[in-house]
C-alpha cells in the first residue's frame, strides 16, 4: 500500500510540475510600452507607355492615357512621374494636364523600373503605397502568468492597423509633410484678432422701437 501511495503521490506532482510548464507557455516577453507591430509600407510601381512625338501626345494617347487614370482610379497619395527619353516638354506637359484632374502633380524623377523605354516613347510610372501591420492579431501569449511583467504581443494592433488603413497618404507614416515658413501661431490668431477687432453691437446705437404697435 505505502508504494501504491508513493506512486500516486509521484504521478500528482509531476502531473503538478507538467501544468506548471505549461502555464509559462506562451508568456508575454515585451518588458516595454511600445508596441512590436508597426506599420509596414509597401510601394507599388505601376507602368504605361504611350507613344510621344515632337508635339507631345496625340488626342488617342490621351484618351488612353485618361482611361488608364481612371482604372487605376488615381488618387491622393499616388506619386505619378514620367520616363521619356527625348525628355519633351510638351510631352510632360499633356501628362501633368491629364494628372492634375486628378488632383496629382507630376512628381520630378522617377523610378527604376523593368525594360528600356524606346525612343519615340515615353513610360507614365504611377506609384501607389500600402500600409499594413503583419502579424496582427497576435494571441500567442495565452499564458495567465506574467513572470517577466511583459506586455502583452497584441498589444498596438488595433491603433496601430486603424492607423495604416485609414491614413490617407501611406509615405507619411515614414516622412512627415514638411511645413512651410508660415508658422502656427500666425494662422492661429487669426481667429483671435478677428474676433477683438470687431465692433461691439452697441457701437451704431441702438434702433427706435416702437411699444405701442403690435396686434
Amino acid at each position: 500500500m505505502l508504494i501504491g501511495k508513493n506512486s500516486k503521490l509521484a504521478g500528482a506532482l509531476a502531473l503538478s510540475i507538467g501544468l506548471t510548464l505549461a502555464g509559462c507557455g506562451g508568456m508575454a516577453t515585451n518588458r516595454s510600452l511600445e508596441s512590436v507591430k508597426q506599420p509596414v509600407v509597401e510601394r507599388t510601381n505601376y507602368t504605361l507607355d504611350v507613344r510621344a512625338g515632337a508635339g507631345g501626345l496625340s488626342i488617342p494617347e490621351q484618351q488612353r492615357l485618361a482611361g488608364w487614370f481612371e482604372a487605376m482610379d488615381l488618387r491622393y497619395g499616388d506619386r505619378v512621374s514620367i520616363e521619356d527619353p527625348m525628355m519633351g516638354k510638351s510631352t510632360r506637359d499633356a501628362i501633368s494636364a491629364l494628372a492634375a484632374r486628378h488632383g496629382i502633380l507630376v512628381s520630378q524623377g522617377a523610378p527604376v523600373t523593368t525594360g528600356y523605354v524606346n525612343p519615340g516613347n515615353a513610360r507614365v510610372v504611377i506609384t501607389r503605397s500600402s500600409a499594413s501591420v503583419p502579424g496582427c492579431p497576435d494571441w500567442e501569449a495565452y499564458s495567465d502568468s506574467n513572470y517577466n511583467n511583459g506586455t502583452n504581443p497584441n498589444y498596438g494592433c488595433s491603433i496601430n492597423s486603424n492607423m495604416a488603413a485609414m491614413i490617407a497618404n501611406p509615405e507619411d507614416l515614414i516622412r512627415g509633410q514638411a511645413g512651410d515658413s508660415q508658422t502656427t501661431v500666425t494662422t492661429s490668431t487669426k481667429a483671435i484678432d478677428s474676433y477683438r477687432e470687431q465692433a461691439p453691437t452697441g457701437a451704431g446705437g441702438l434702433s427706435n422701437t416702437s411699444s405701442s404697435e403690435g396686434g
